[in-house]
């Protein structure tokens, strides 16, 4: 198996700035998920990695083979980086049969025909598509067509494998198996995978590590989920990672308030965070807002969801709408609150961030 390194990587696109000394190493067999917002440069690094475009500056590598260095004039071309790809909408031929379709790459490397038909055979009895050879692809459904697309990548490469998006198209339940599927053969066989996607629930059922990509293309913060979830490293990091709400605060007399048209008192804010002069804003996870009916801070319920395993709340507090989840069996043993009833709030593990500048609309 091989790690994968990024290392000062630069590209425009005309006078755009997309990666500027973008470094990232992919740890080998692990499998890295990519996040970040559409239009921040994954998957510009991807078509770096994989030899469609060159970038300005820096180095790319896989394991120890340098595949691409700008100081050292190195580019090898894309057929003979052997990097396994999975694209969003599969890329199978339509004219071609499960086998053909996984045959094909390994033609492109001119692989004599033995080692082809025993990759070829692995490749199938590892996705669970034996019997399906001569099928087209308009006879699979679209998991397996997914399978197909995965057996084409790790006969290109059981060391390197490359996903874009790879189950945007499929429906929720497929989408869940496949991320399962995902997982199971990584662990067989201990492929590199490096999964790009903006779908950050995607991402935590099946990561070894998280990089998290800001809109301008800069990596906010590298770790596990758990690091990524519980010490977010920025307000990017925090916001975009689970469902979040932002409430603003004052100062008077030496008692922080949040600010929502009414002002509620918040003694347990540290009053450190003002010492810079700028206006702050609290953060507090959907999850981490508890009803509490002898806290000061009272809100209305306006409408309740249940969503199978958990209650959606939305709350108004003054002039403020908050999002509230809680888990269906806290809400079971301790009652359902009920539309339009008051509540008492108690906000746990709340973070405080410099508020954002305002440009005319949603930041």
């Amino acid at each position: 198996m091989a790690d994968v390194r990024f290392e000062n990587i630069t590209f425009h696109y005309g006078d755009k700035c997309i990666l500027k000394n973008f470094s990232l190493t992919v740890e080998e067999s692990q499998i890295m998920c990519l996040v970040g917002p559409s239009g921040c440069g994954k998957t510009t690094l991807v078509r770096c990695l994989l030899g469609f475009i060159k970038p300005e500056t820096g180095a790319i590598y896989v394991g120890d083979r340098c595949v691409f260095s700008a100081k050292d004039r190195i580019d090898v071309p894309p057929e003979r980086r052997h990097i396994g790809v999975v694209f969003q909408d599969y890329a199978v031929w339509p004219h071609l049969t499960v086998l053909e379709n996984i045959l094909y790459p390994m033609k492109k490397m001119r692989m004599n025909r033995d080692e082809m038909a025993r990759r070829a055979k692995h490749a199938l009895e590892q996705v669970r598509m034996v019997g399906y050879e001569n099928h087209l692809p308009s006879q699979l459904s679209g998991g397996q067509q997914q399978r197909v697309a995965i057996a084409r990548a790790l006969v290109s490469s059981d060391e390197v494998i490359v996903m874009d998006e790879p189950i945007t198209n499929l429906d929720a339940k497929l989408r869940e198996e496949m991320l399962q599927e995902i997982r199971v053969i990584q662990h067989d066989i201990g492929t590199t995978i490096l999964y790009i996607t903006h779908d950050q629930e995607a991402a935590l059922q099946l990561c070894d590590r998280m990089a998290i990509m800001d809109y301008e293309g800069n990596l906010c913060q590298l770790g596990a989920d758990e690091d990524i979830i519980l010490r977010p490293a920025n307000r990017f990091v925090f916001e975009f990672i689970g469902v979040s709400n932002f409430l603003s605060l004052v100062q008077q007399n030496g008692r922080a308030y949040i600010d929502v048209g009414e002002k509620y008192p918040l003694d347990d804010c540290p009053m450190d965070i003002f010492a810079s002069g700028q206006k702050m804003e609290m953060g507090v996870r959907s999850n981490d807002i508890a009803f509490d009916n002898t806290s000061p801070i009272r809100a209305k319920v306006r409408s309740s969801v249940f969503l199978g395993s958990e209650y959606n709340y939305f709350i108004q507090l003054g002039n403020r709408d908050l999002r509230v989840q809680q888990n269906a069996l806290d809400v079971i043993q301790h009652g359902e609150v009920k539309e339009g009833q008051e509540v008492g709030l108690r906000f746990l593990q709340p973070r405080y961030y410099p508020a954002k500048e305002q440009k005319g609309g949603n930041a």
